[in-house]
Formats: structure tokens, sequence, C-alpha cells
């Protein structure tokens, strides 16, 4: 079984939920606290040993290729200040040479789509996606290394997921359910956002997943899906029955980032955990 080293990161999007904002900006780079959630997302896959980050990006998303550049300028004169603390909170934000790999999705065509677009990079070994705007934070078993030893233990494909009220099954990719073990569920099927009342189950994939490379050869035939888009939930779902296929309940806490209040409601749970400003936020949110 090959290991994990590679992942995606679809990063193409316009971020229209968060205009004007994005006019400039990319959504990615918003921060949650003082890290942008593409830092969360980079974290998250360097703990799950993933070598080589592939980020497939769009017109006016240049700034995320800068961002994991060095900054000559601020780090020299941050070490001429003797602003030491700074620089290290500085160092992650650094990929090494040949690290990072930047394609371009000259259409919004769907995740699939833009998995797709990745190809070249990922070649003929599995990989795992991670969707930036889905902060998934347990910092001291990140979900992909929860997805990792799945995967390492089962083979195949992994999603992570986690229980959603029926009302909002609509809004997801929904597992139907085969035997489970803990926290691991084989996969039966899958359906890209069934109505409330009509899914078969409340398992919501959640933007993290390690795919085989064959799945790379479903999206090729670029069938459309929900939206007129080329889905990922529908090509993942050929695979099933041909390969393992299980879900991973996430162990922790889910700030859907790609709504507003969702990312509001990331920067107050991750402000109260940091010792540096946590009294000021509590005092502050008491008095309202």
């Amino acid at each position: 079984m090959k290991p994990v080293r590679k992942a995606v990161f679809p990063v193409a999007g316009f971020g229209t939920r968060f205009l004007p904002a994005t006019k400039a900006v990319p959504k990615e780079l918003l921060p949650v606290v003082d890290r942008p959630l593409i830092q969360y997302a980079i974290d998250e896959a360097r703990a799950a040993g993933i070598e080589q980050m592939i980020f497939v990006t769009g017109r006016g998303k240049h700034a995320i290729e800068d961002y994991f550049d060095s900054a000559f300028e601020i780090e020299h004169d941050l070490n001429a200040k003797a602003k030491h603390a700074i620089l290290e909170a500085m160092r992650p934000t650094r990929l090494e040479p040949g690290q990072a790999a930047f394609v371009r999705q000259q259409q919004m065509a769907g995740l699939g789509h833009a998995v797709w677009c990745a190809r070249q990079f990922i070649g003929d070994e599995p990989f795992a996606v991670l969707l930036p705007d889905e902060l998934l934070w347990n910092p001291d078993r990140p979900c992909l290394s929860q997805m990792r030893d799945t995967y390492e233990a089962q083979g195949g494909n992994v999603v992570a997921v986690v229980e959603v009220p029926e009302e909002h099954t609509d809004r997801y990719g929904i597992v139907t359910p085969g035997k489970a073990d803990g926290a691991v569920t084989e996969v039966k099927s899958m359906v890209e956002k069934p109505k409330a009342g009509t899914a078969p189950s409340r398992l919501a994939v959640v933007g993290r997943y390690i795919l085989q490379p064959e799945v790379l050869d479903i999206l090729a035939e670029g069938k459309k899906g929900a939206g007129g888009e080329i889905q990922l939930t529908d090509a993942m779902a050929e695979l099933i029955g041909k390969q393992p296929f299980n879900a991973q309940t996430f162990d922790g806490v889910r700030h859907d980032c790609g709504e507003k209040a969702g990312f509001i409601i990331a920067n107050i749970a991750l402000a109260l955990e940091r010792a540096d400003i946590a009294d000021t936020i509590r005092a502050y949110v008491k008095t309202i």
C-alpha cells in the first residue's frame, strides 16, 4: 500500500460570500485570529506527513503563492529588531523549495474538475484533498491524521464526516452507512445534497478526502452532476464496491468558514484558546 504523500488544495473559487473583501484578497487568506485559513490546512497536512502541496488556483490568486514564499524585507527587519517570536511565528508560512506546485483551473466547473486539474502532479499515487474553508479543529490530533490512521489500517479511500441535522442534508454529500467500527463507517454509497427527509443518514462529508488515483480516470469523463458541475462525490461513488471505502467521523470541532457566521464563530472560538488574548475576548463576550 502506497503512503499518502501528496495533497490537493482547491483554492480557485471567487469567494463571493465574502465580497467585497475577497475582491482583492483570496478567501483562503482571510485570517482566523492571526493565521489565514490556508495555513491551518497546510499545518494539518504537514502533521499527517504530506510532502507535496498542490494548489489548484485561479485568476487573482497569486497572493497565495506569495504567502508561502520567503519575505526577505520583513524577515530582515524583524531580525534587526530582535523580534524573534514573530519570526518564529512566520516560519510555518514557508514551504520548502519544490514542495509546492501551482496549477490553474481555468473554469469554475466544480470540485471534481478542480481535483482533475491536478492530475499531472498526482500521477499514480493516492492523495489527499483538503478544502481550506472547512476548519476542522483538533490541534492534538488533526483530522487528516485521524484519516491517515484509518487509511493505513484499511487502505482504499477515506472521507471525513460529521453528523449534521436532518434539515441540513441538502447542503452536503451524504453517506449511506454500512458496518461501523468506532469512528470508522463503511461507505455503501454516497448521494450529493439529498433533500431533507430523503437522506440515507446524517453523515455529511466535510472537506477532507484520501483518494486512490483511479478517481482521476472517472473525473476525466467530465460527467456533470448537481448544479451542472463535475462533482467529486459522483466520481467517488463509482469507486465504492471496487475499492475499500470508509468514512472517518471527525473527532474535533468543525468550523464552516465558507460562510460568514461560521467564520466569525471560528475567530471567537480559537481566540478563546489563545493565552495572549483569551481574557480580553472572554471579558468582552460576557458584556454582550
